[in-house]
């Protein structure tokens, strides 16, 4: 799993790409964006390894479309949703 690439969790069920875009390319640049429909989760690719860690920091526990999200590194046993 890409050193870059981020688990966002607790999403509103209509949050889109651009919504998340949005609140994420406030801490650096947005290479890649997945959403899992109908999960309430989704993942967010920075370009850089600092970029996504800066995300992490600044958004875990953040309210986003009224909803308090979890951002993580991704990993093996987000995969198993």
């Amino acid at each position: 799993m890409s050193e870059n690439k981020l688990y966002v969790g607790n999403l509103y069920c209509m949050v889109r790409k651009d919504h998340l875009r949005n609140l994420f390319s406030k801490y650096g640049r947005v290479k890649n964006i997945d959403i899992i429909e109908g999960t309430g989760y989704g993942y967010v690719e920075m370009f850089t390894q600092s970029e996504a860690e800066k995300a992490l920091a600044e958004l875990d526990g953040t309210e986003f479309l009224e909803r308090v999200i979890k951002v993580k590194k991704a990993g093996i046993q987000e995969l198993v949703h």
